[in-house]
């Protein structure tokens, strides 16, 4: 079975706090010893691979790339850019940190700010959280009713459609991590000055509502899962398996394109560099 397949999200989904510990790949699943080590080389052996296929593809010239990297506070969205990204040039990627939206992207529809930043031919996108906290923190906090939250599900499945349909391989993963670890993460970085930039005292306010976020990921994720713009949940309580799955699903993809390099010029062999 792919390692894909795993962790794609079945019809009948619903978040639970123990799926978010669960070991899938690696050395961890039969907990070798030294398990973490060994899974933490594998995921560099992963990222590498992926920046080497990264070469192909921006020389083809023709795909593009977007994953969607959204979870809760402290999932390890920005780990997960280091972890399984890390490698990859500069030159042909780009991470998006999607932020409160300016008055400028306020005064546009909501998807106006995220069409600018999808990749070109040859580029690899990452965003970190997307177009999706339209319909999560805006539901959440009822700043939209549900009749305007459907509509929205609408427009994000015509917004990808559009994209897969010219060209963009979308990669949607939900980083599935759980209350305790969350609480335990946050703790971690009020314990730790060096940590303490990571910080934000937003991630308390919206920690009250974790019940509401878990329905509204659920409701969102069911709605917009589709062939081409594919979702999946991946647990992340551990670091080390959440890199490795989506490392290992990221690597699917670029090997099932049978990438190449475009055609050698036969001009070329004619040249002389003096």
């Amino acid at each position: 079975m792919a390692v894909a397949d795993q962790f794609r999200v079945k019809s009948d989904f619903v978040l639970k706090e123990t799926d978010a510990n669960r070991k899938v790949l690696g050395a961890a699943v039969t907990a070798q010893p030294d398990a973490k080590s060994i899974d933490k080389l594998q995921t560099f052996n992963l990222a590498e691979k992926i920046a080497d296929l990264q070469n192909v593809f921006v020389a083809s010239k023709a795909p593009k790339l977007l994953i969607i990297l959204q979870g809760m506070d402290t999932s390890g969205k920005d780990g997960t850019v280091k972890g399984v990204f890390g490698q990859i040039n500069p030159l042909g990627a780009r991470t998006v940190a999607f932020k409160a939206p300016s008055q400028a992207e306020k005064d546009h529809d909501y998807l106006w700010r995220i069409h600018q930043e999808v990749p070109s031919k040859g580029e690899i996108v990452i965003f970190n959280r997307s177009h999706y906290e339209d319909v999560l923190i805006s539901k959440v906090h009822d700043w939209i009713d549900d009749s305007e939250c459907v509509r929205r599900y609408a427009h994000i499945r015509d917004f990808e459609r559009m994209l897969a349909e010219t060209g963009t391989i979308i990669l949607k993963f939900f980083l599935h991590i759980s209350k305790a670890e969350q609480k335990r993460r946050l703790e971690e970085r009020l314990a730790d000055p060096d940590k303490h930039w990571k910080f934000d005292m937003q991630d308390l306010a919206e920690r009250k509502y974790w019940d509401a976020y878990q329905r509204a990921y659920e409701a969102a994720i069911c709605a917009t899962d589709s062939e081409t713009a594919p979702w999946y949940v991946i647990p992340s309580d551990s670091k080390t398996q959440r890199n490795l799955a989506i490392a290992s699903i990221v690597l699917e993809k670029l090997e099932s394109m049978k990438l190449k390099f475009p055609p050698a010029n036969p001009d070329y062999a004619k040249i002389k560099v003096e």
